[in-house]
């Protein structure tokens, strides 16, 4: 019988190579994180693996699942440890070696396998480590199967029925270019800046933009593990800096900026404007809606308020629904509301048929970009940047907080926007006309001017965003607003980043 696991291991011990370590937490809404080494080893991996096809069988999925791993130093180890635990319990490995995270979901396609476990840590700094999964294409785990799935494993409830096996799918990264490359060319060859941050998406995405027909100049993509220069994360102000010098330095039409597994892209103009992804996904509704008319949108409550108020969207007929921040949950409303498209202000988009095929793809997003600039031939990426409605808006910003009691610390604050919109309290020098709370709160001000605070799903971390309609200095009286009720909390830490 295989050793339930233990939340905690001194490493450099006979317990340490002796038991399965998995830390709770690591748990988290729609898929697993954890700091490999410090709260889960490779027994305890293996039984993740065990437990993931423990929940196969228990749902009635045929056992055979794809399995990729993204670039890092121990990733491949602790694919092994996992597919030990697959086979282990009766599960048939499609193993499609180093990969991004969309090209794993789109093997579960071209390979006919219901079910996929990619490990990445995704954007999480070096050391950490996790998996992706899913059982229903194309979408992945929600809280449900989560839960499960944490049952078993810390349970150690494992159906280790054997019989399970293993094959090596030789050359997938090709399968997966040519279904991206297997269309028109460009028009005209755009010249493109490609920021992998040596992150795994530097293996693929120049190679393939450049089959697109697109002019593209590599910026760190050789493959380091070490990621030297910044971690591969577009919503992080160091690798858009990077991007924007590079773009200005080459004169490039546009900069595009692939996350550590390649399922984000983040952007940046001619000018070298860095435009967060919320106001990309709006420019591309823009351009989508024209082509298909009343088109539905998803998009997460981080995301700008133009998707309601933009006149060209309303013109086009499009309609979009607000909806909590997680690649899971836009993935699972894009799907039931046959939305055209899903967007988050992360970067995470979920292009639907015709476009895609539900999941989120930085390379299918990437294209699309690029459509939109071969459709407009007379137009700079500035020039439909300057087209949209004026907002100002912050970047994701990150203040600590432990996984243990990030979401209390989010009830706490929820409570108190709610208690204040009761009492007819101001919220910086303005009513409060709204309060979403599908995630975390979004406190909505008369002028427009909204905050919204949430807890992270996959980092000891919340998550703080602000935006203001009217002019910088209401974007900096809200955030000021929404720290100091933050700051009534002393579990919260130092932001990663402010305005």
């Amino acid at each position: 019988m295989f050793p339930k696991p233990v939340a905690s291991l001194k490493p450099n011990t006979l317990e340490y190579e002796s038991l399965p370590m998995v830390k709770p937490t690591g748990f988290r809404e729609y898929d697993a994180r954890w700091l490999f080494e410090e709260e889960i080893n490779l027994m305890g991996m293996q039984a993740l693996g065990m437990g993931i096809g423990t929940l196969i069988h228990e749902r009635g999925v045929r056992p055979d699942i794809a399995v990729g791993h993204d670039f890092r130093g121990y990733s491949a180890s602790i694919k092994m440890a996992v597919i030990n635990g697959l086979l282990a319990a009766g599960v048939n490995v499609h193993d499609i070696g180093l990969a991004l995270s969309p090209m794993a979901y789109f093997s579960q396609f071209a390979l006919d396998v219901p079910a996929v476990a990619m490990i990445t840590a995704s954007h999480n700094d070096n050391g950490w480590t996790g998996v992706k999964m899913g059982i229903d294409r194309p979408l992945t785990f929600g809280p449900d199967e989560m839960g499960r799935l944490k049952e078993i494993v810390l349970g150690a409830a494992f159906d280790l029925k054997g019989g399970g096996s293993y094959r090596f799918v030789d050359g997938f990264p090709e399968v997966y270019a040519k279904d991206l490359t297997d269309r028109p060319k460009l028009k005209r060859p755009i010249k493109v800046v490609a920021a992998c941050g040596n992150g795994t998406a530097g293996a693929f995405a120049p190679k393939i933009l450049e089959a697109l027909g697109a002019e593209v100049i590599p910026l760190d993509a050789e493959l380091d593990h070490t990621f030297p220069r910044y971690n591969p994360n577009p919503e992080d102000m160091q690798m858009l800096h990077a991007l924007r010098d590079k773009v200005l330095e080459v004169g490039a039409e546009v900069g595009l900026g692939f996350d550590g597994d390649g399922d984000r892209c983040g952007v940046v103009d001619n000018e070298g404007e860095e435009i967060f992804a919320d106001k990309v996904g709006v420019m591309l509704a823009r351009d989508i809606s024209a082509l298909h008319s009343n088109s539905q949108f998803v998009v997460d409550v981080k995301s700008t308020g133009l998707y309601h108020t933009d006149p060209v969207l309303q013109a086009n007929g499009a309609k979009t629904d607000y909806y909590k921040t997680g690649h899971s949950y836009i993935k699972r409303r894009v799907r039931d509301l046959n939305a055209v498209v899903g967007f988050e202000k992360s970067g995470h988009y979920f292009f639907n048929q015709p476009i895609g095929r539900g999941y989120d793809d930085g390379l299918v997003s990437a294209i699309a970009i690029l459509d939109m600039l071969d459709r407009s031939p007379n137009r700079t990426m500035a020039d439909l940047r300057r087209d949209l409605p004026k907002t100002w808006g912050s970047p994701t910003m990150s203040p600590k907080c432990a996984d243990e009691i990030k979401y209390d610390v989010i009830d706490r604050v929820v409570s108190k926007f709610q208690g204040m919109k009761e009492k007819g309290e101001t919220v910086a020098g303005q009513a409060i006309t709204d309060l979403i709370t599908v995630n975390g709160v979004r406190v909505v001000s008369e002028d427009g001017t909204w905050g919204l605070v949430r807890a992270s799903s996959n980092k000891p971390e919340l998550v703080v965003v602000v935006e203001s309609p009217v002019s910088e200095d209401r974007l900096h009286a809200m955030f000021k607003a929404v720290d100091g009720i933050l700051r009534e909390n002393p579990e919260v830490g130092d932001y990663n980043q402010t305005i």
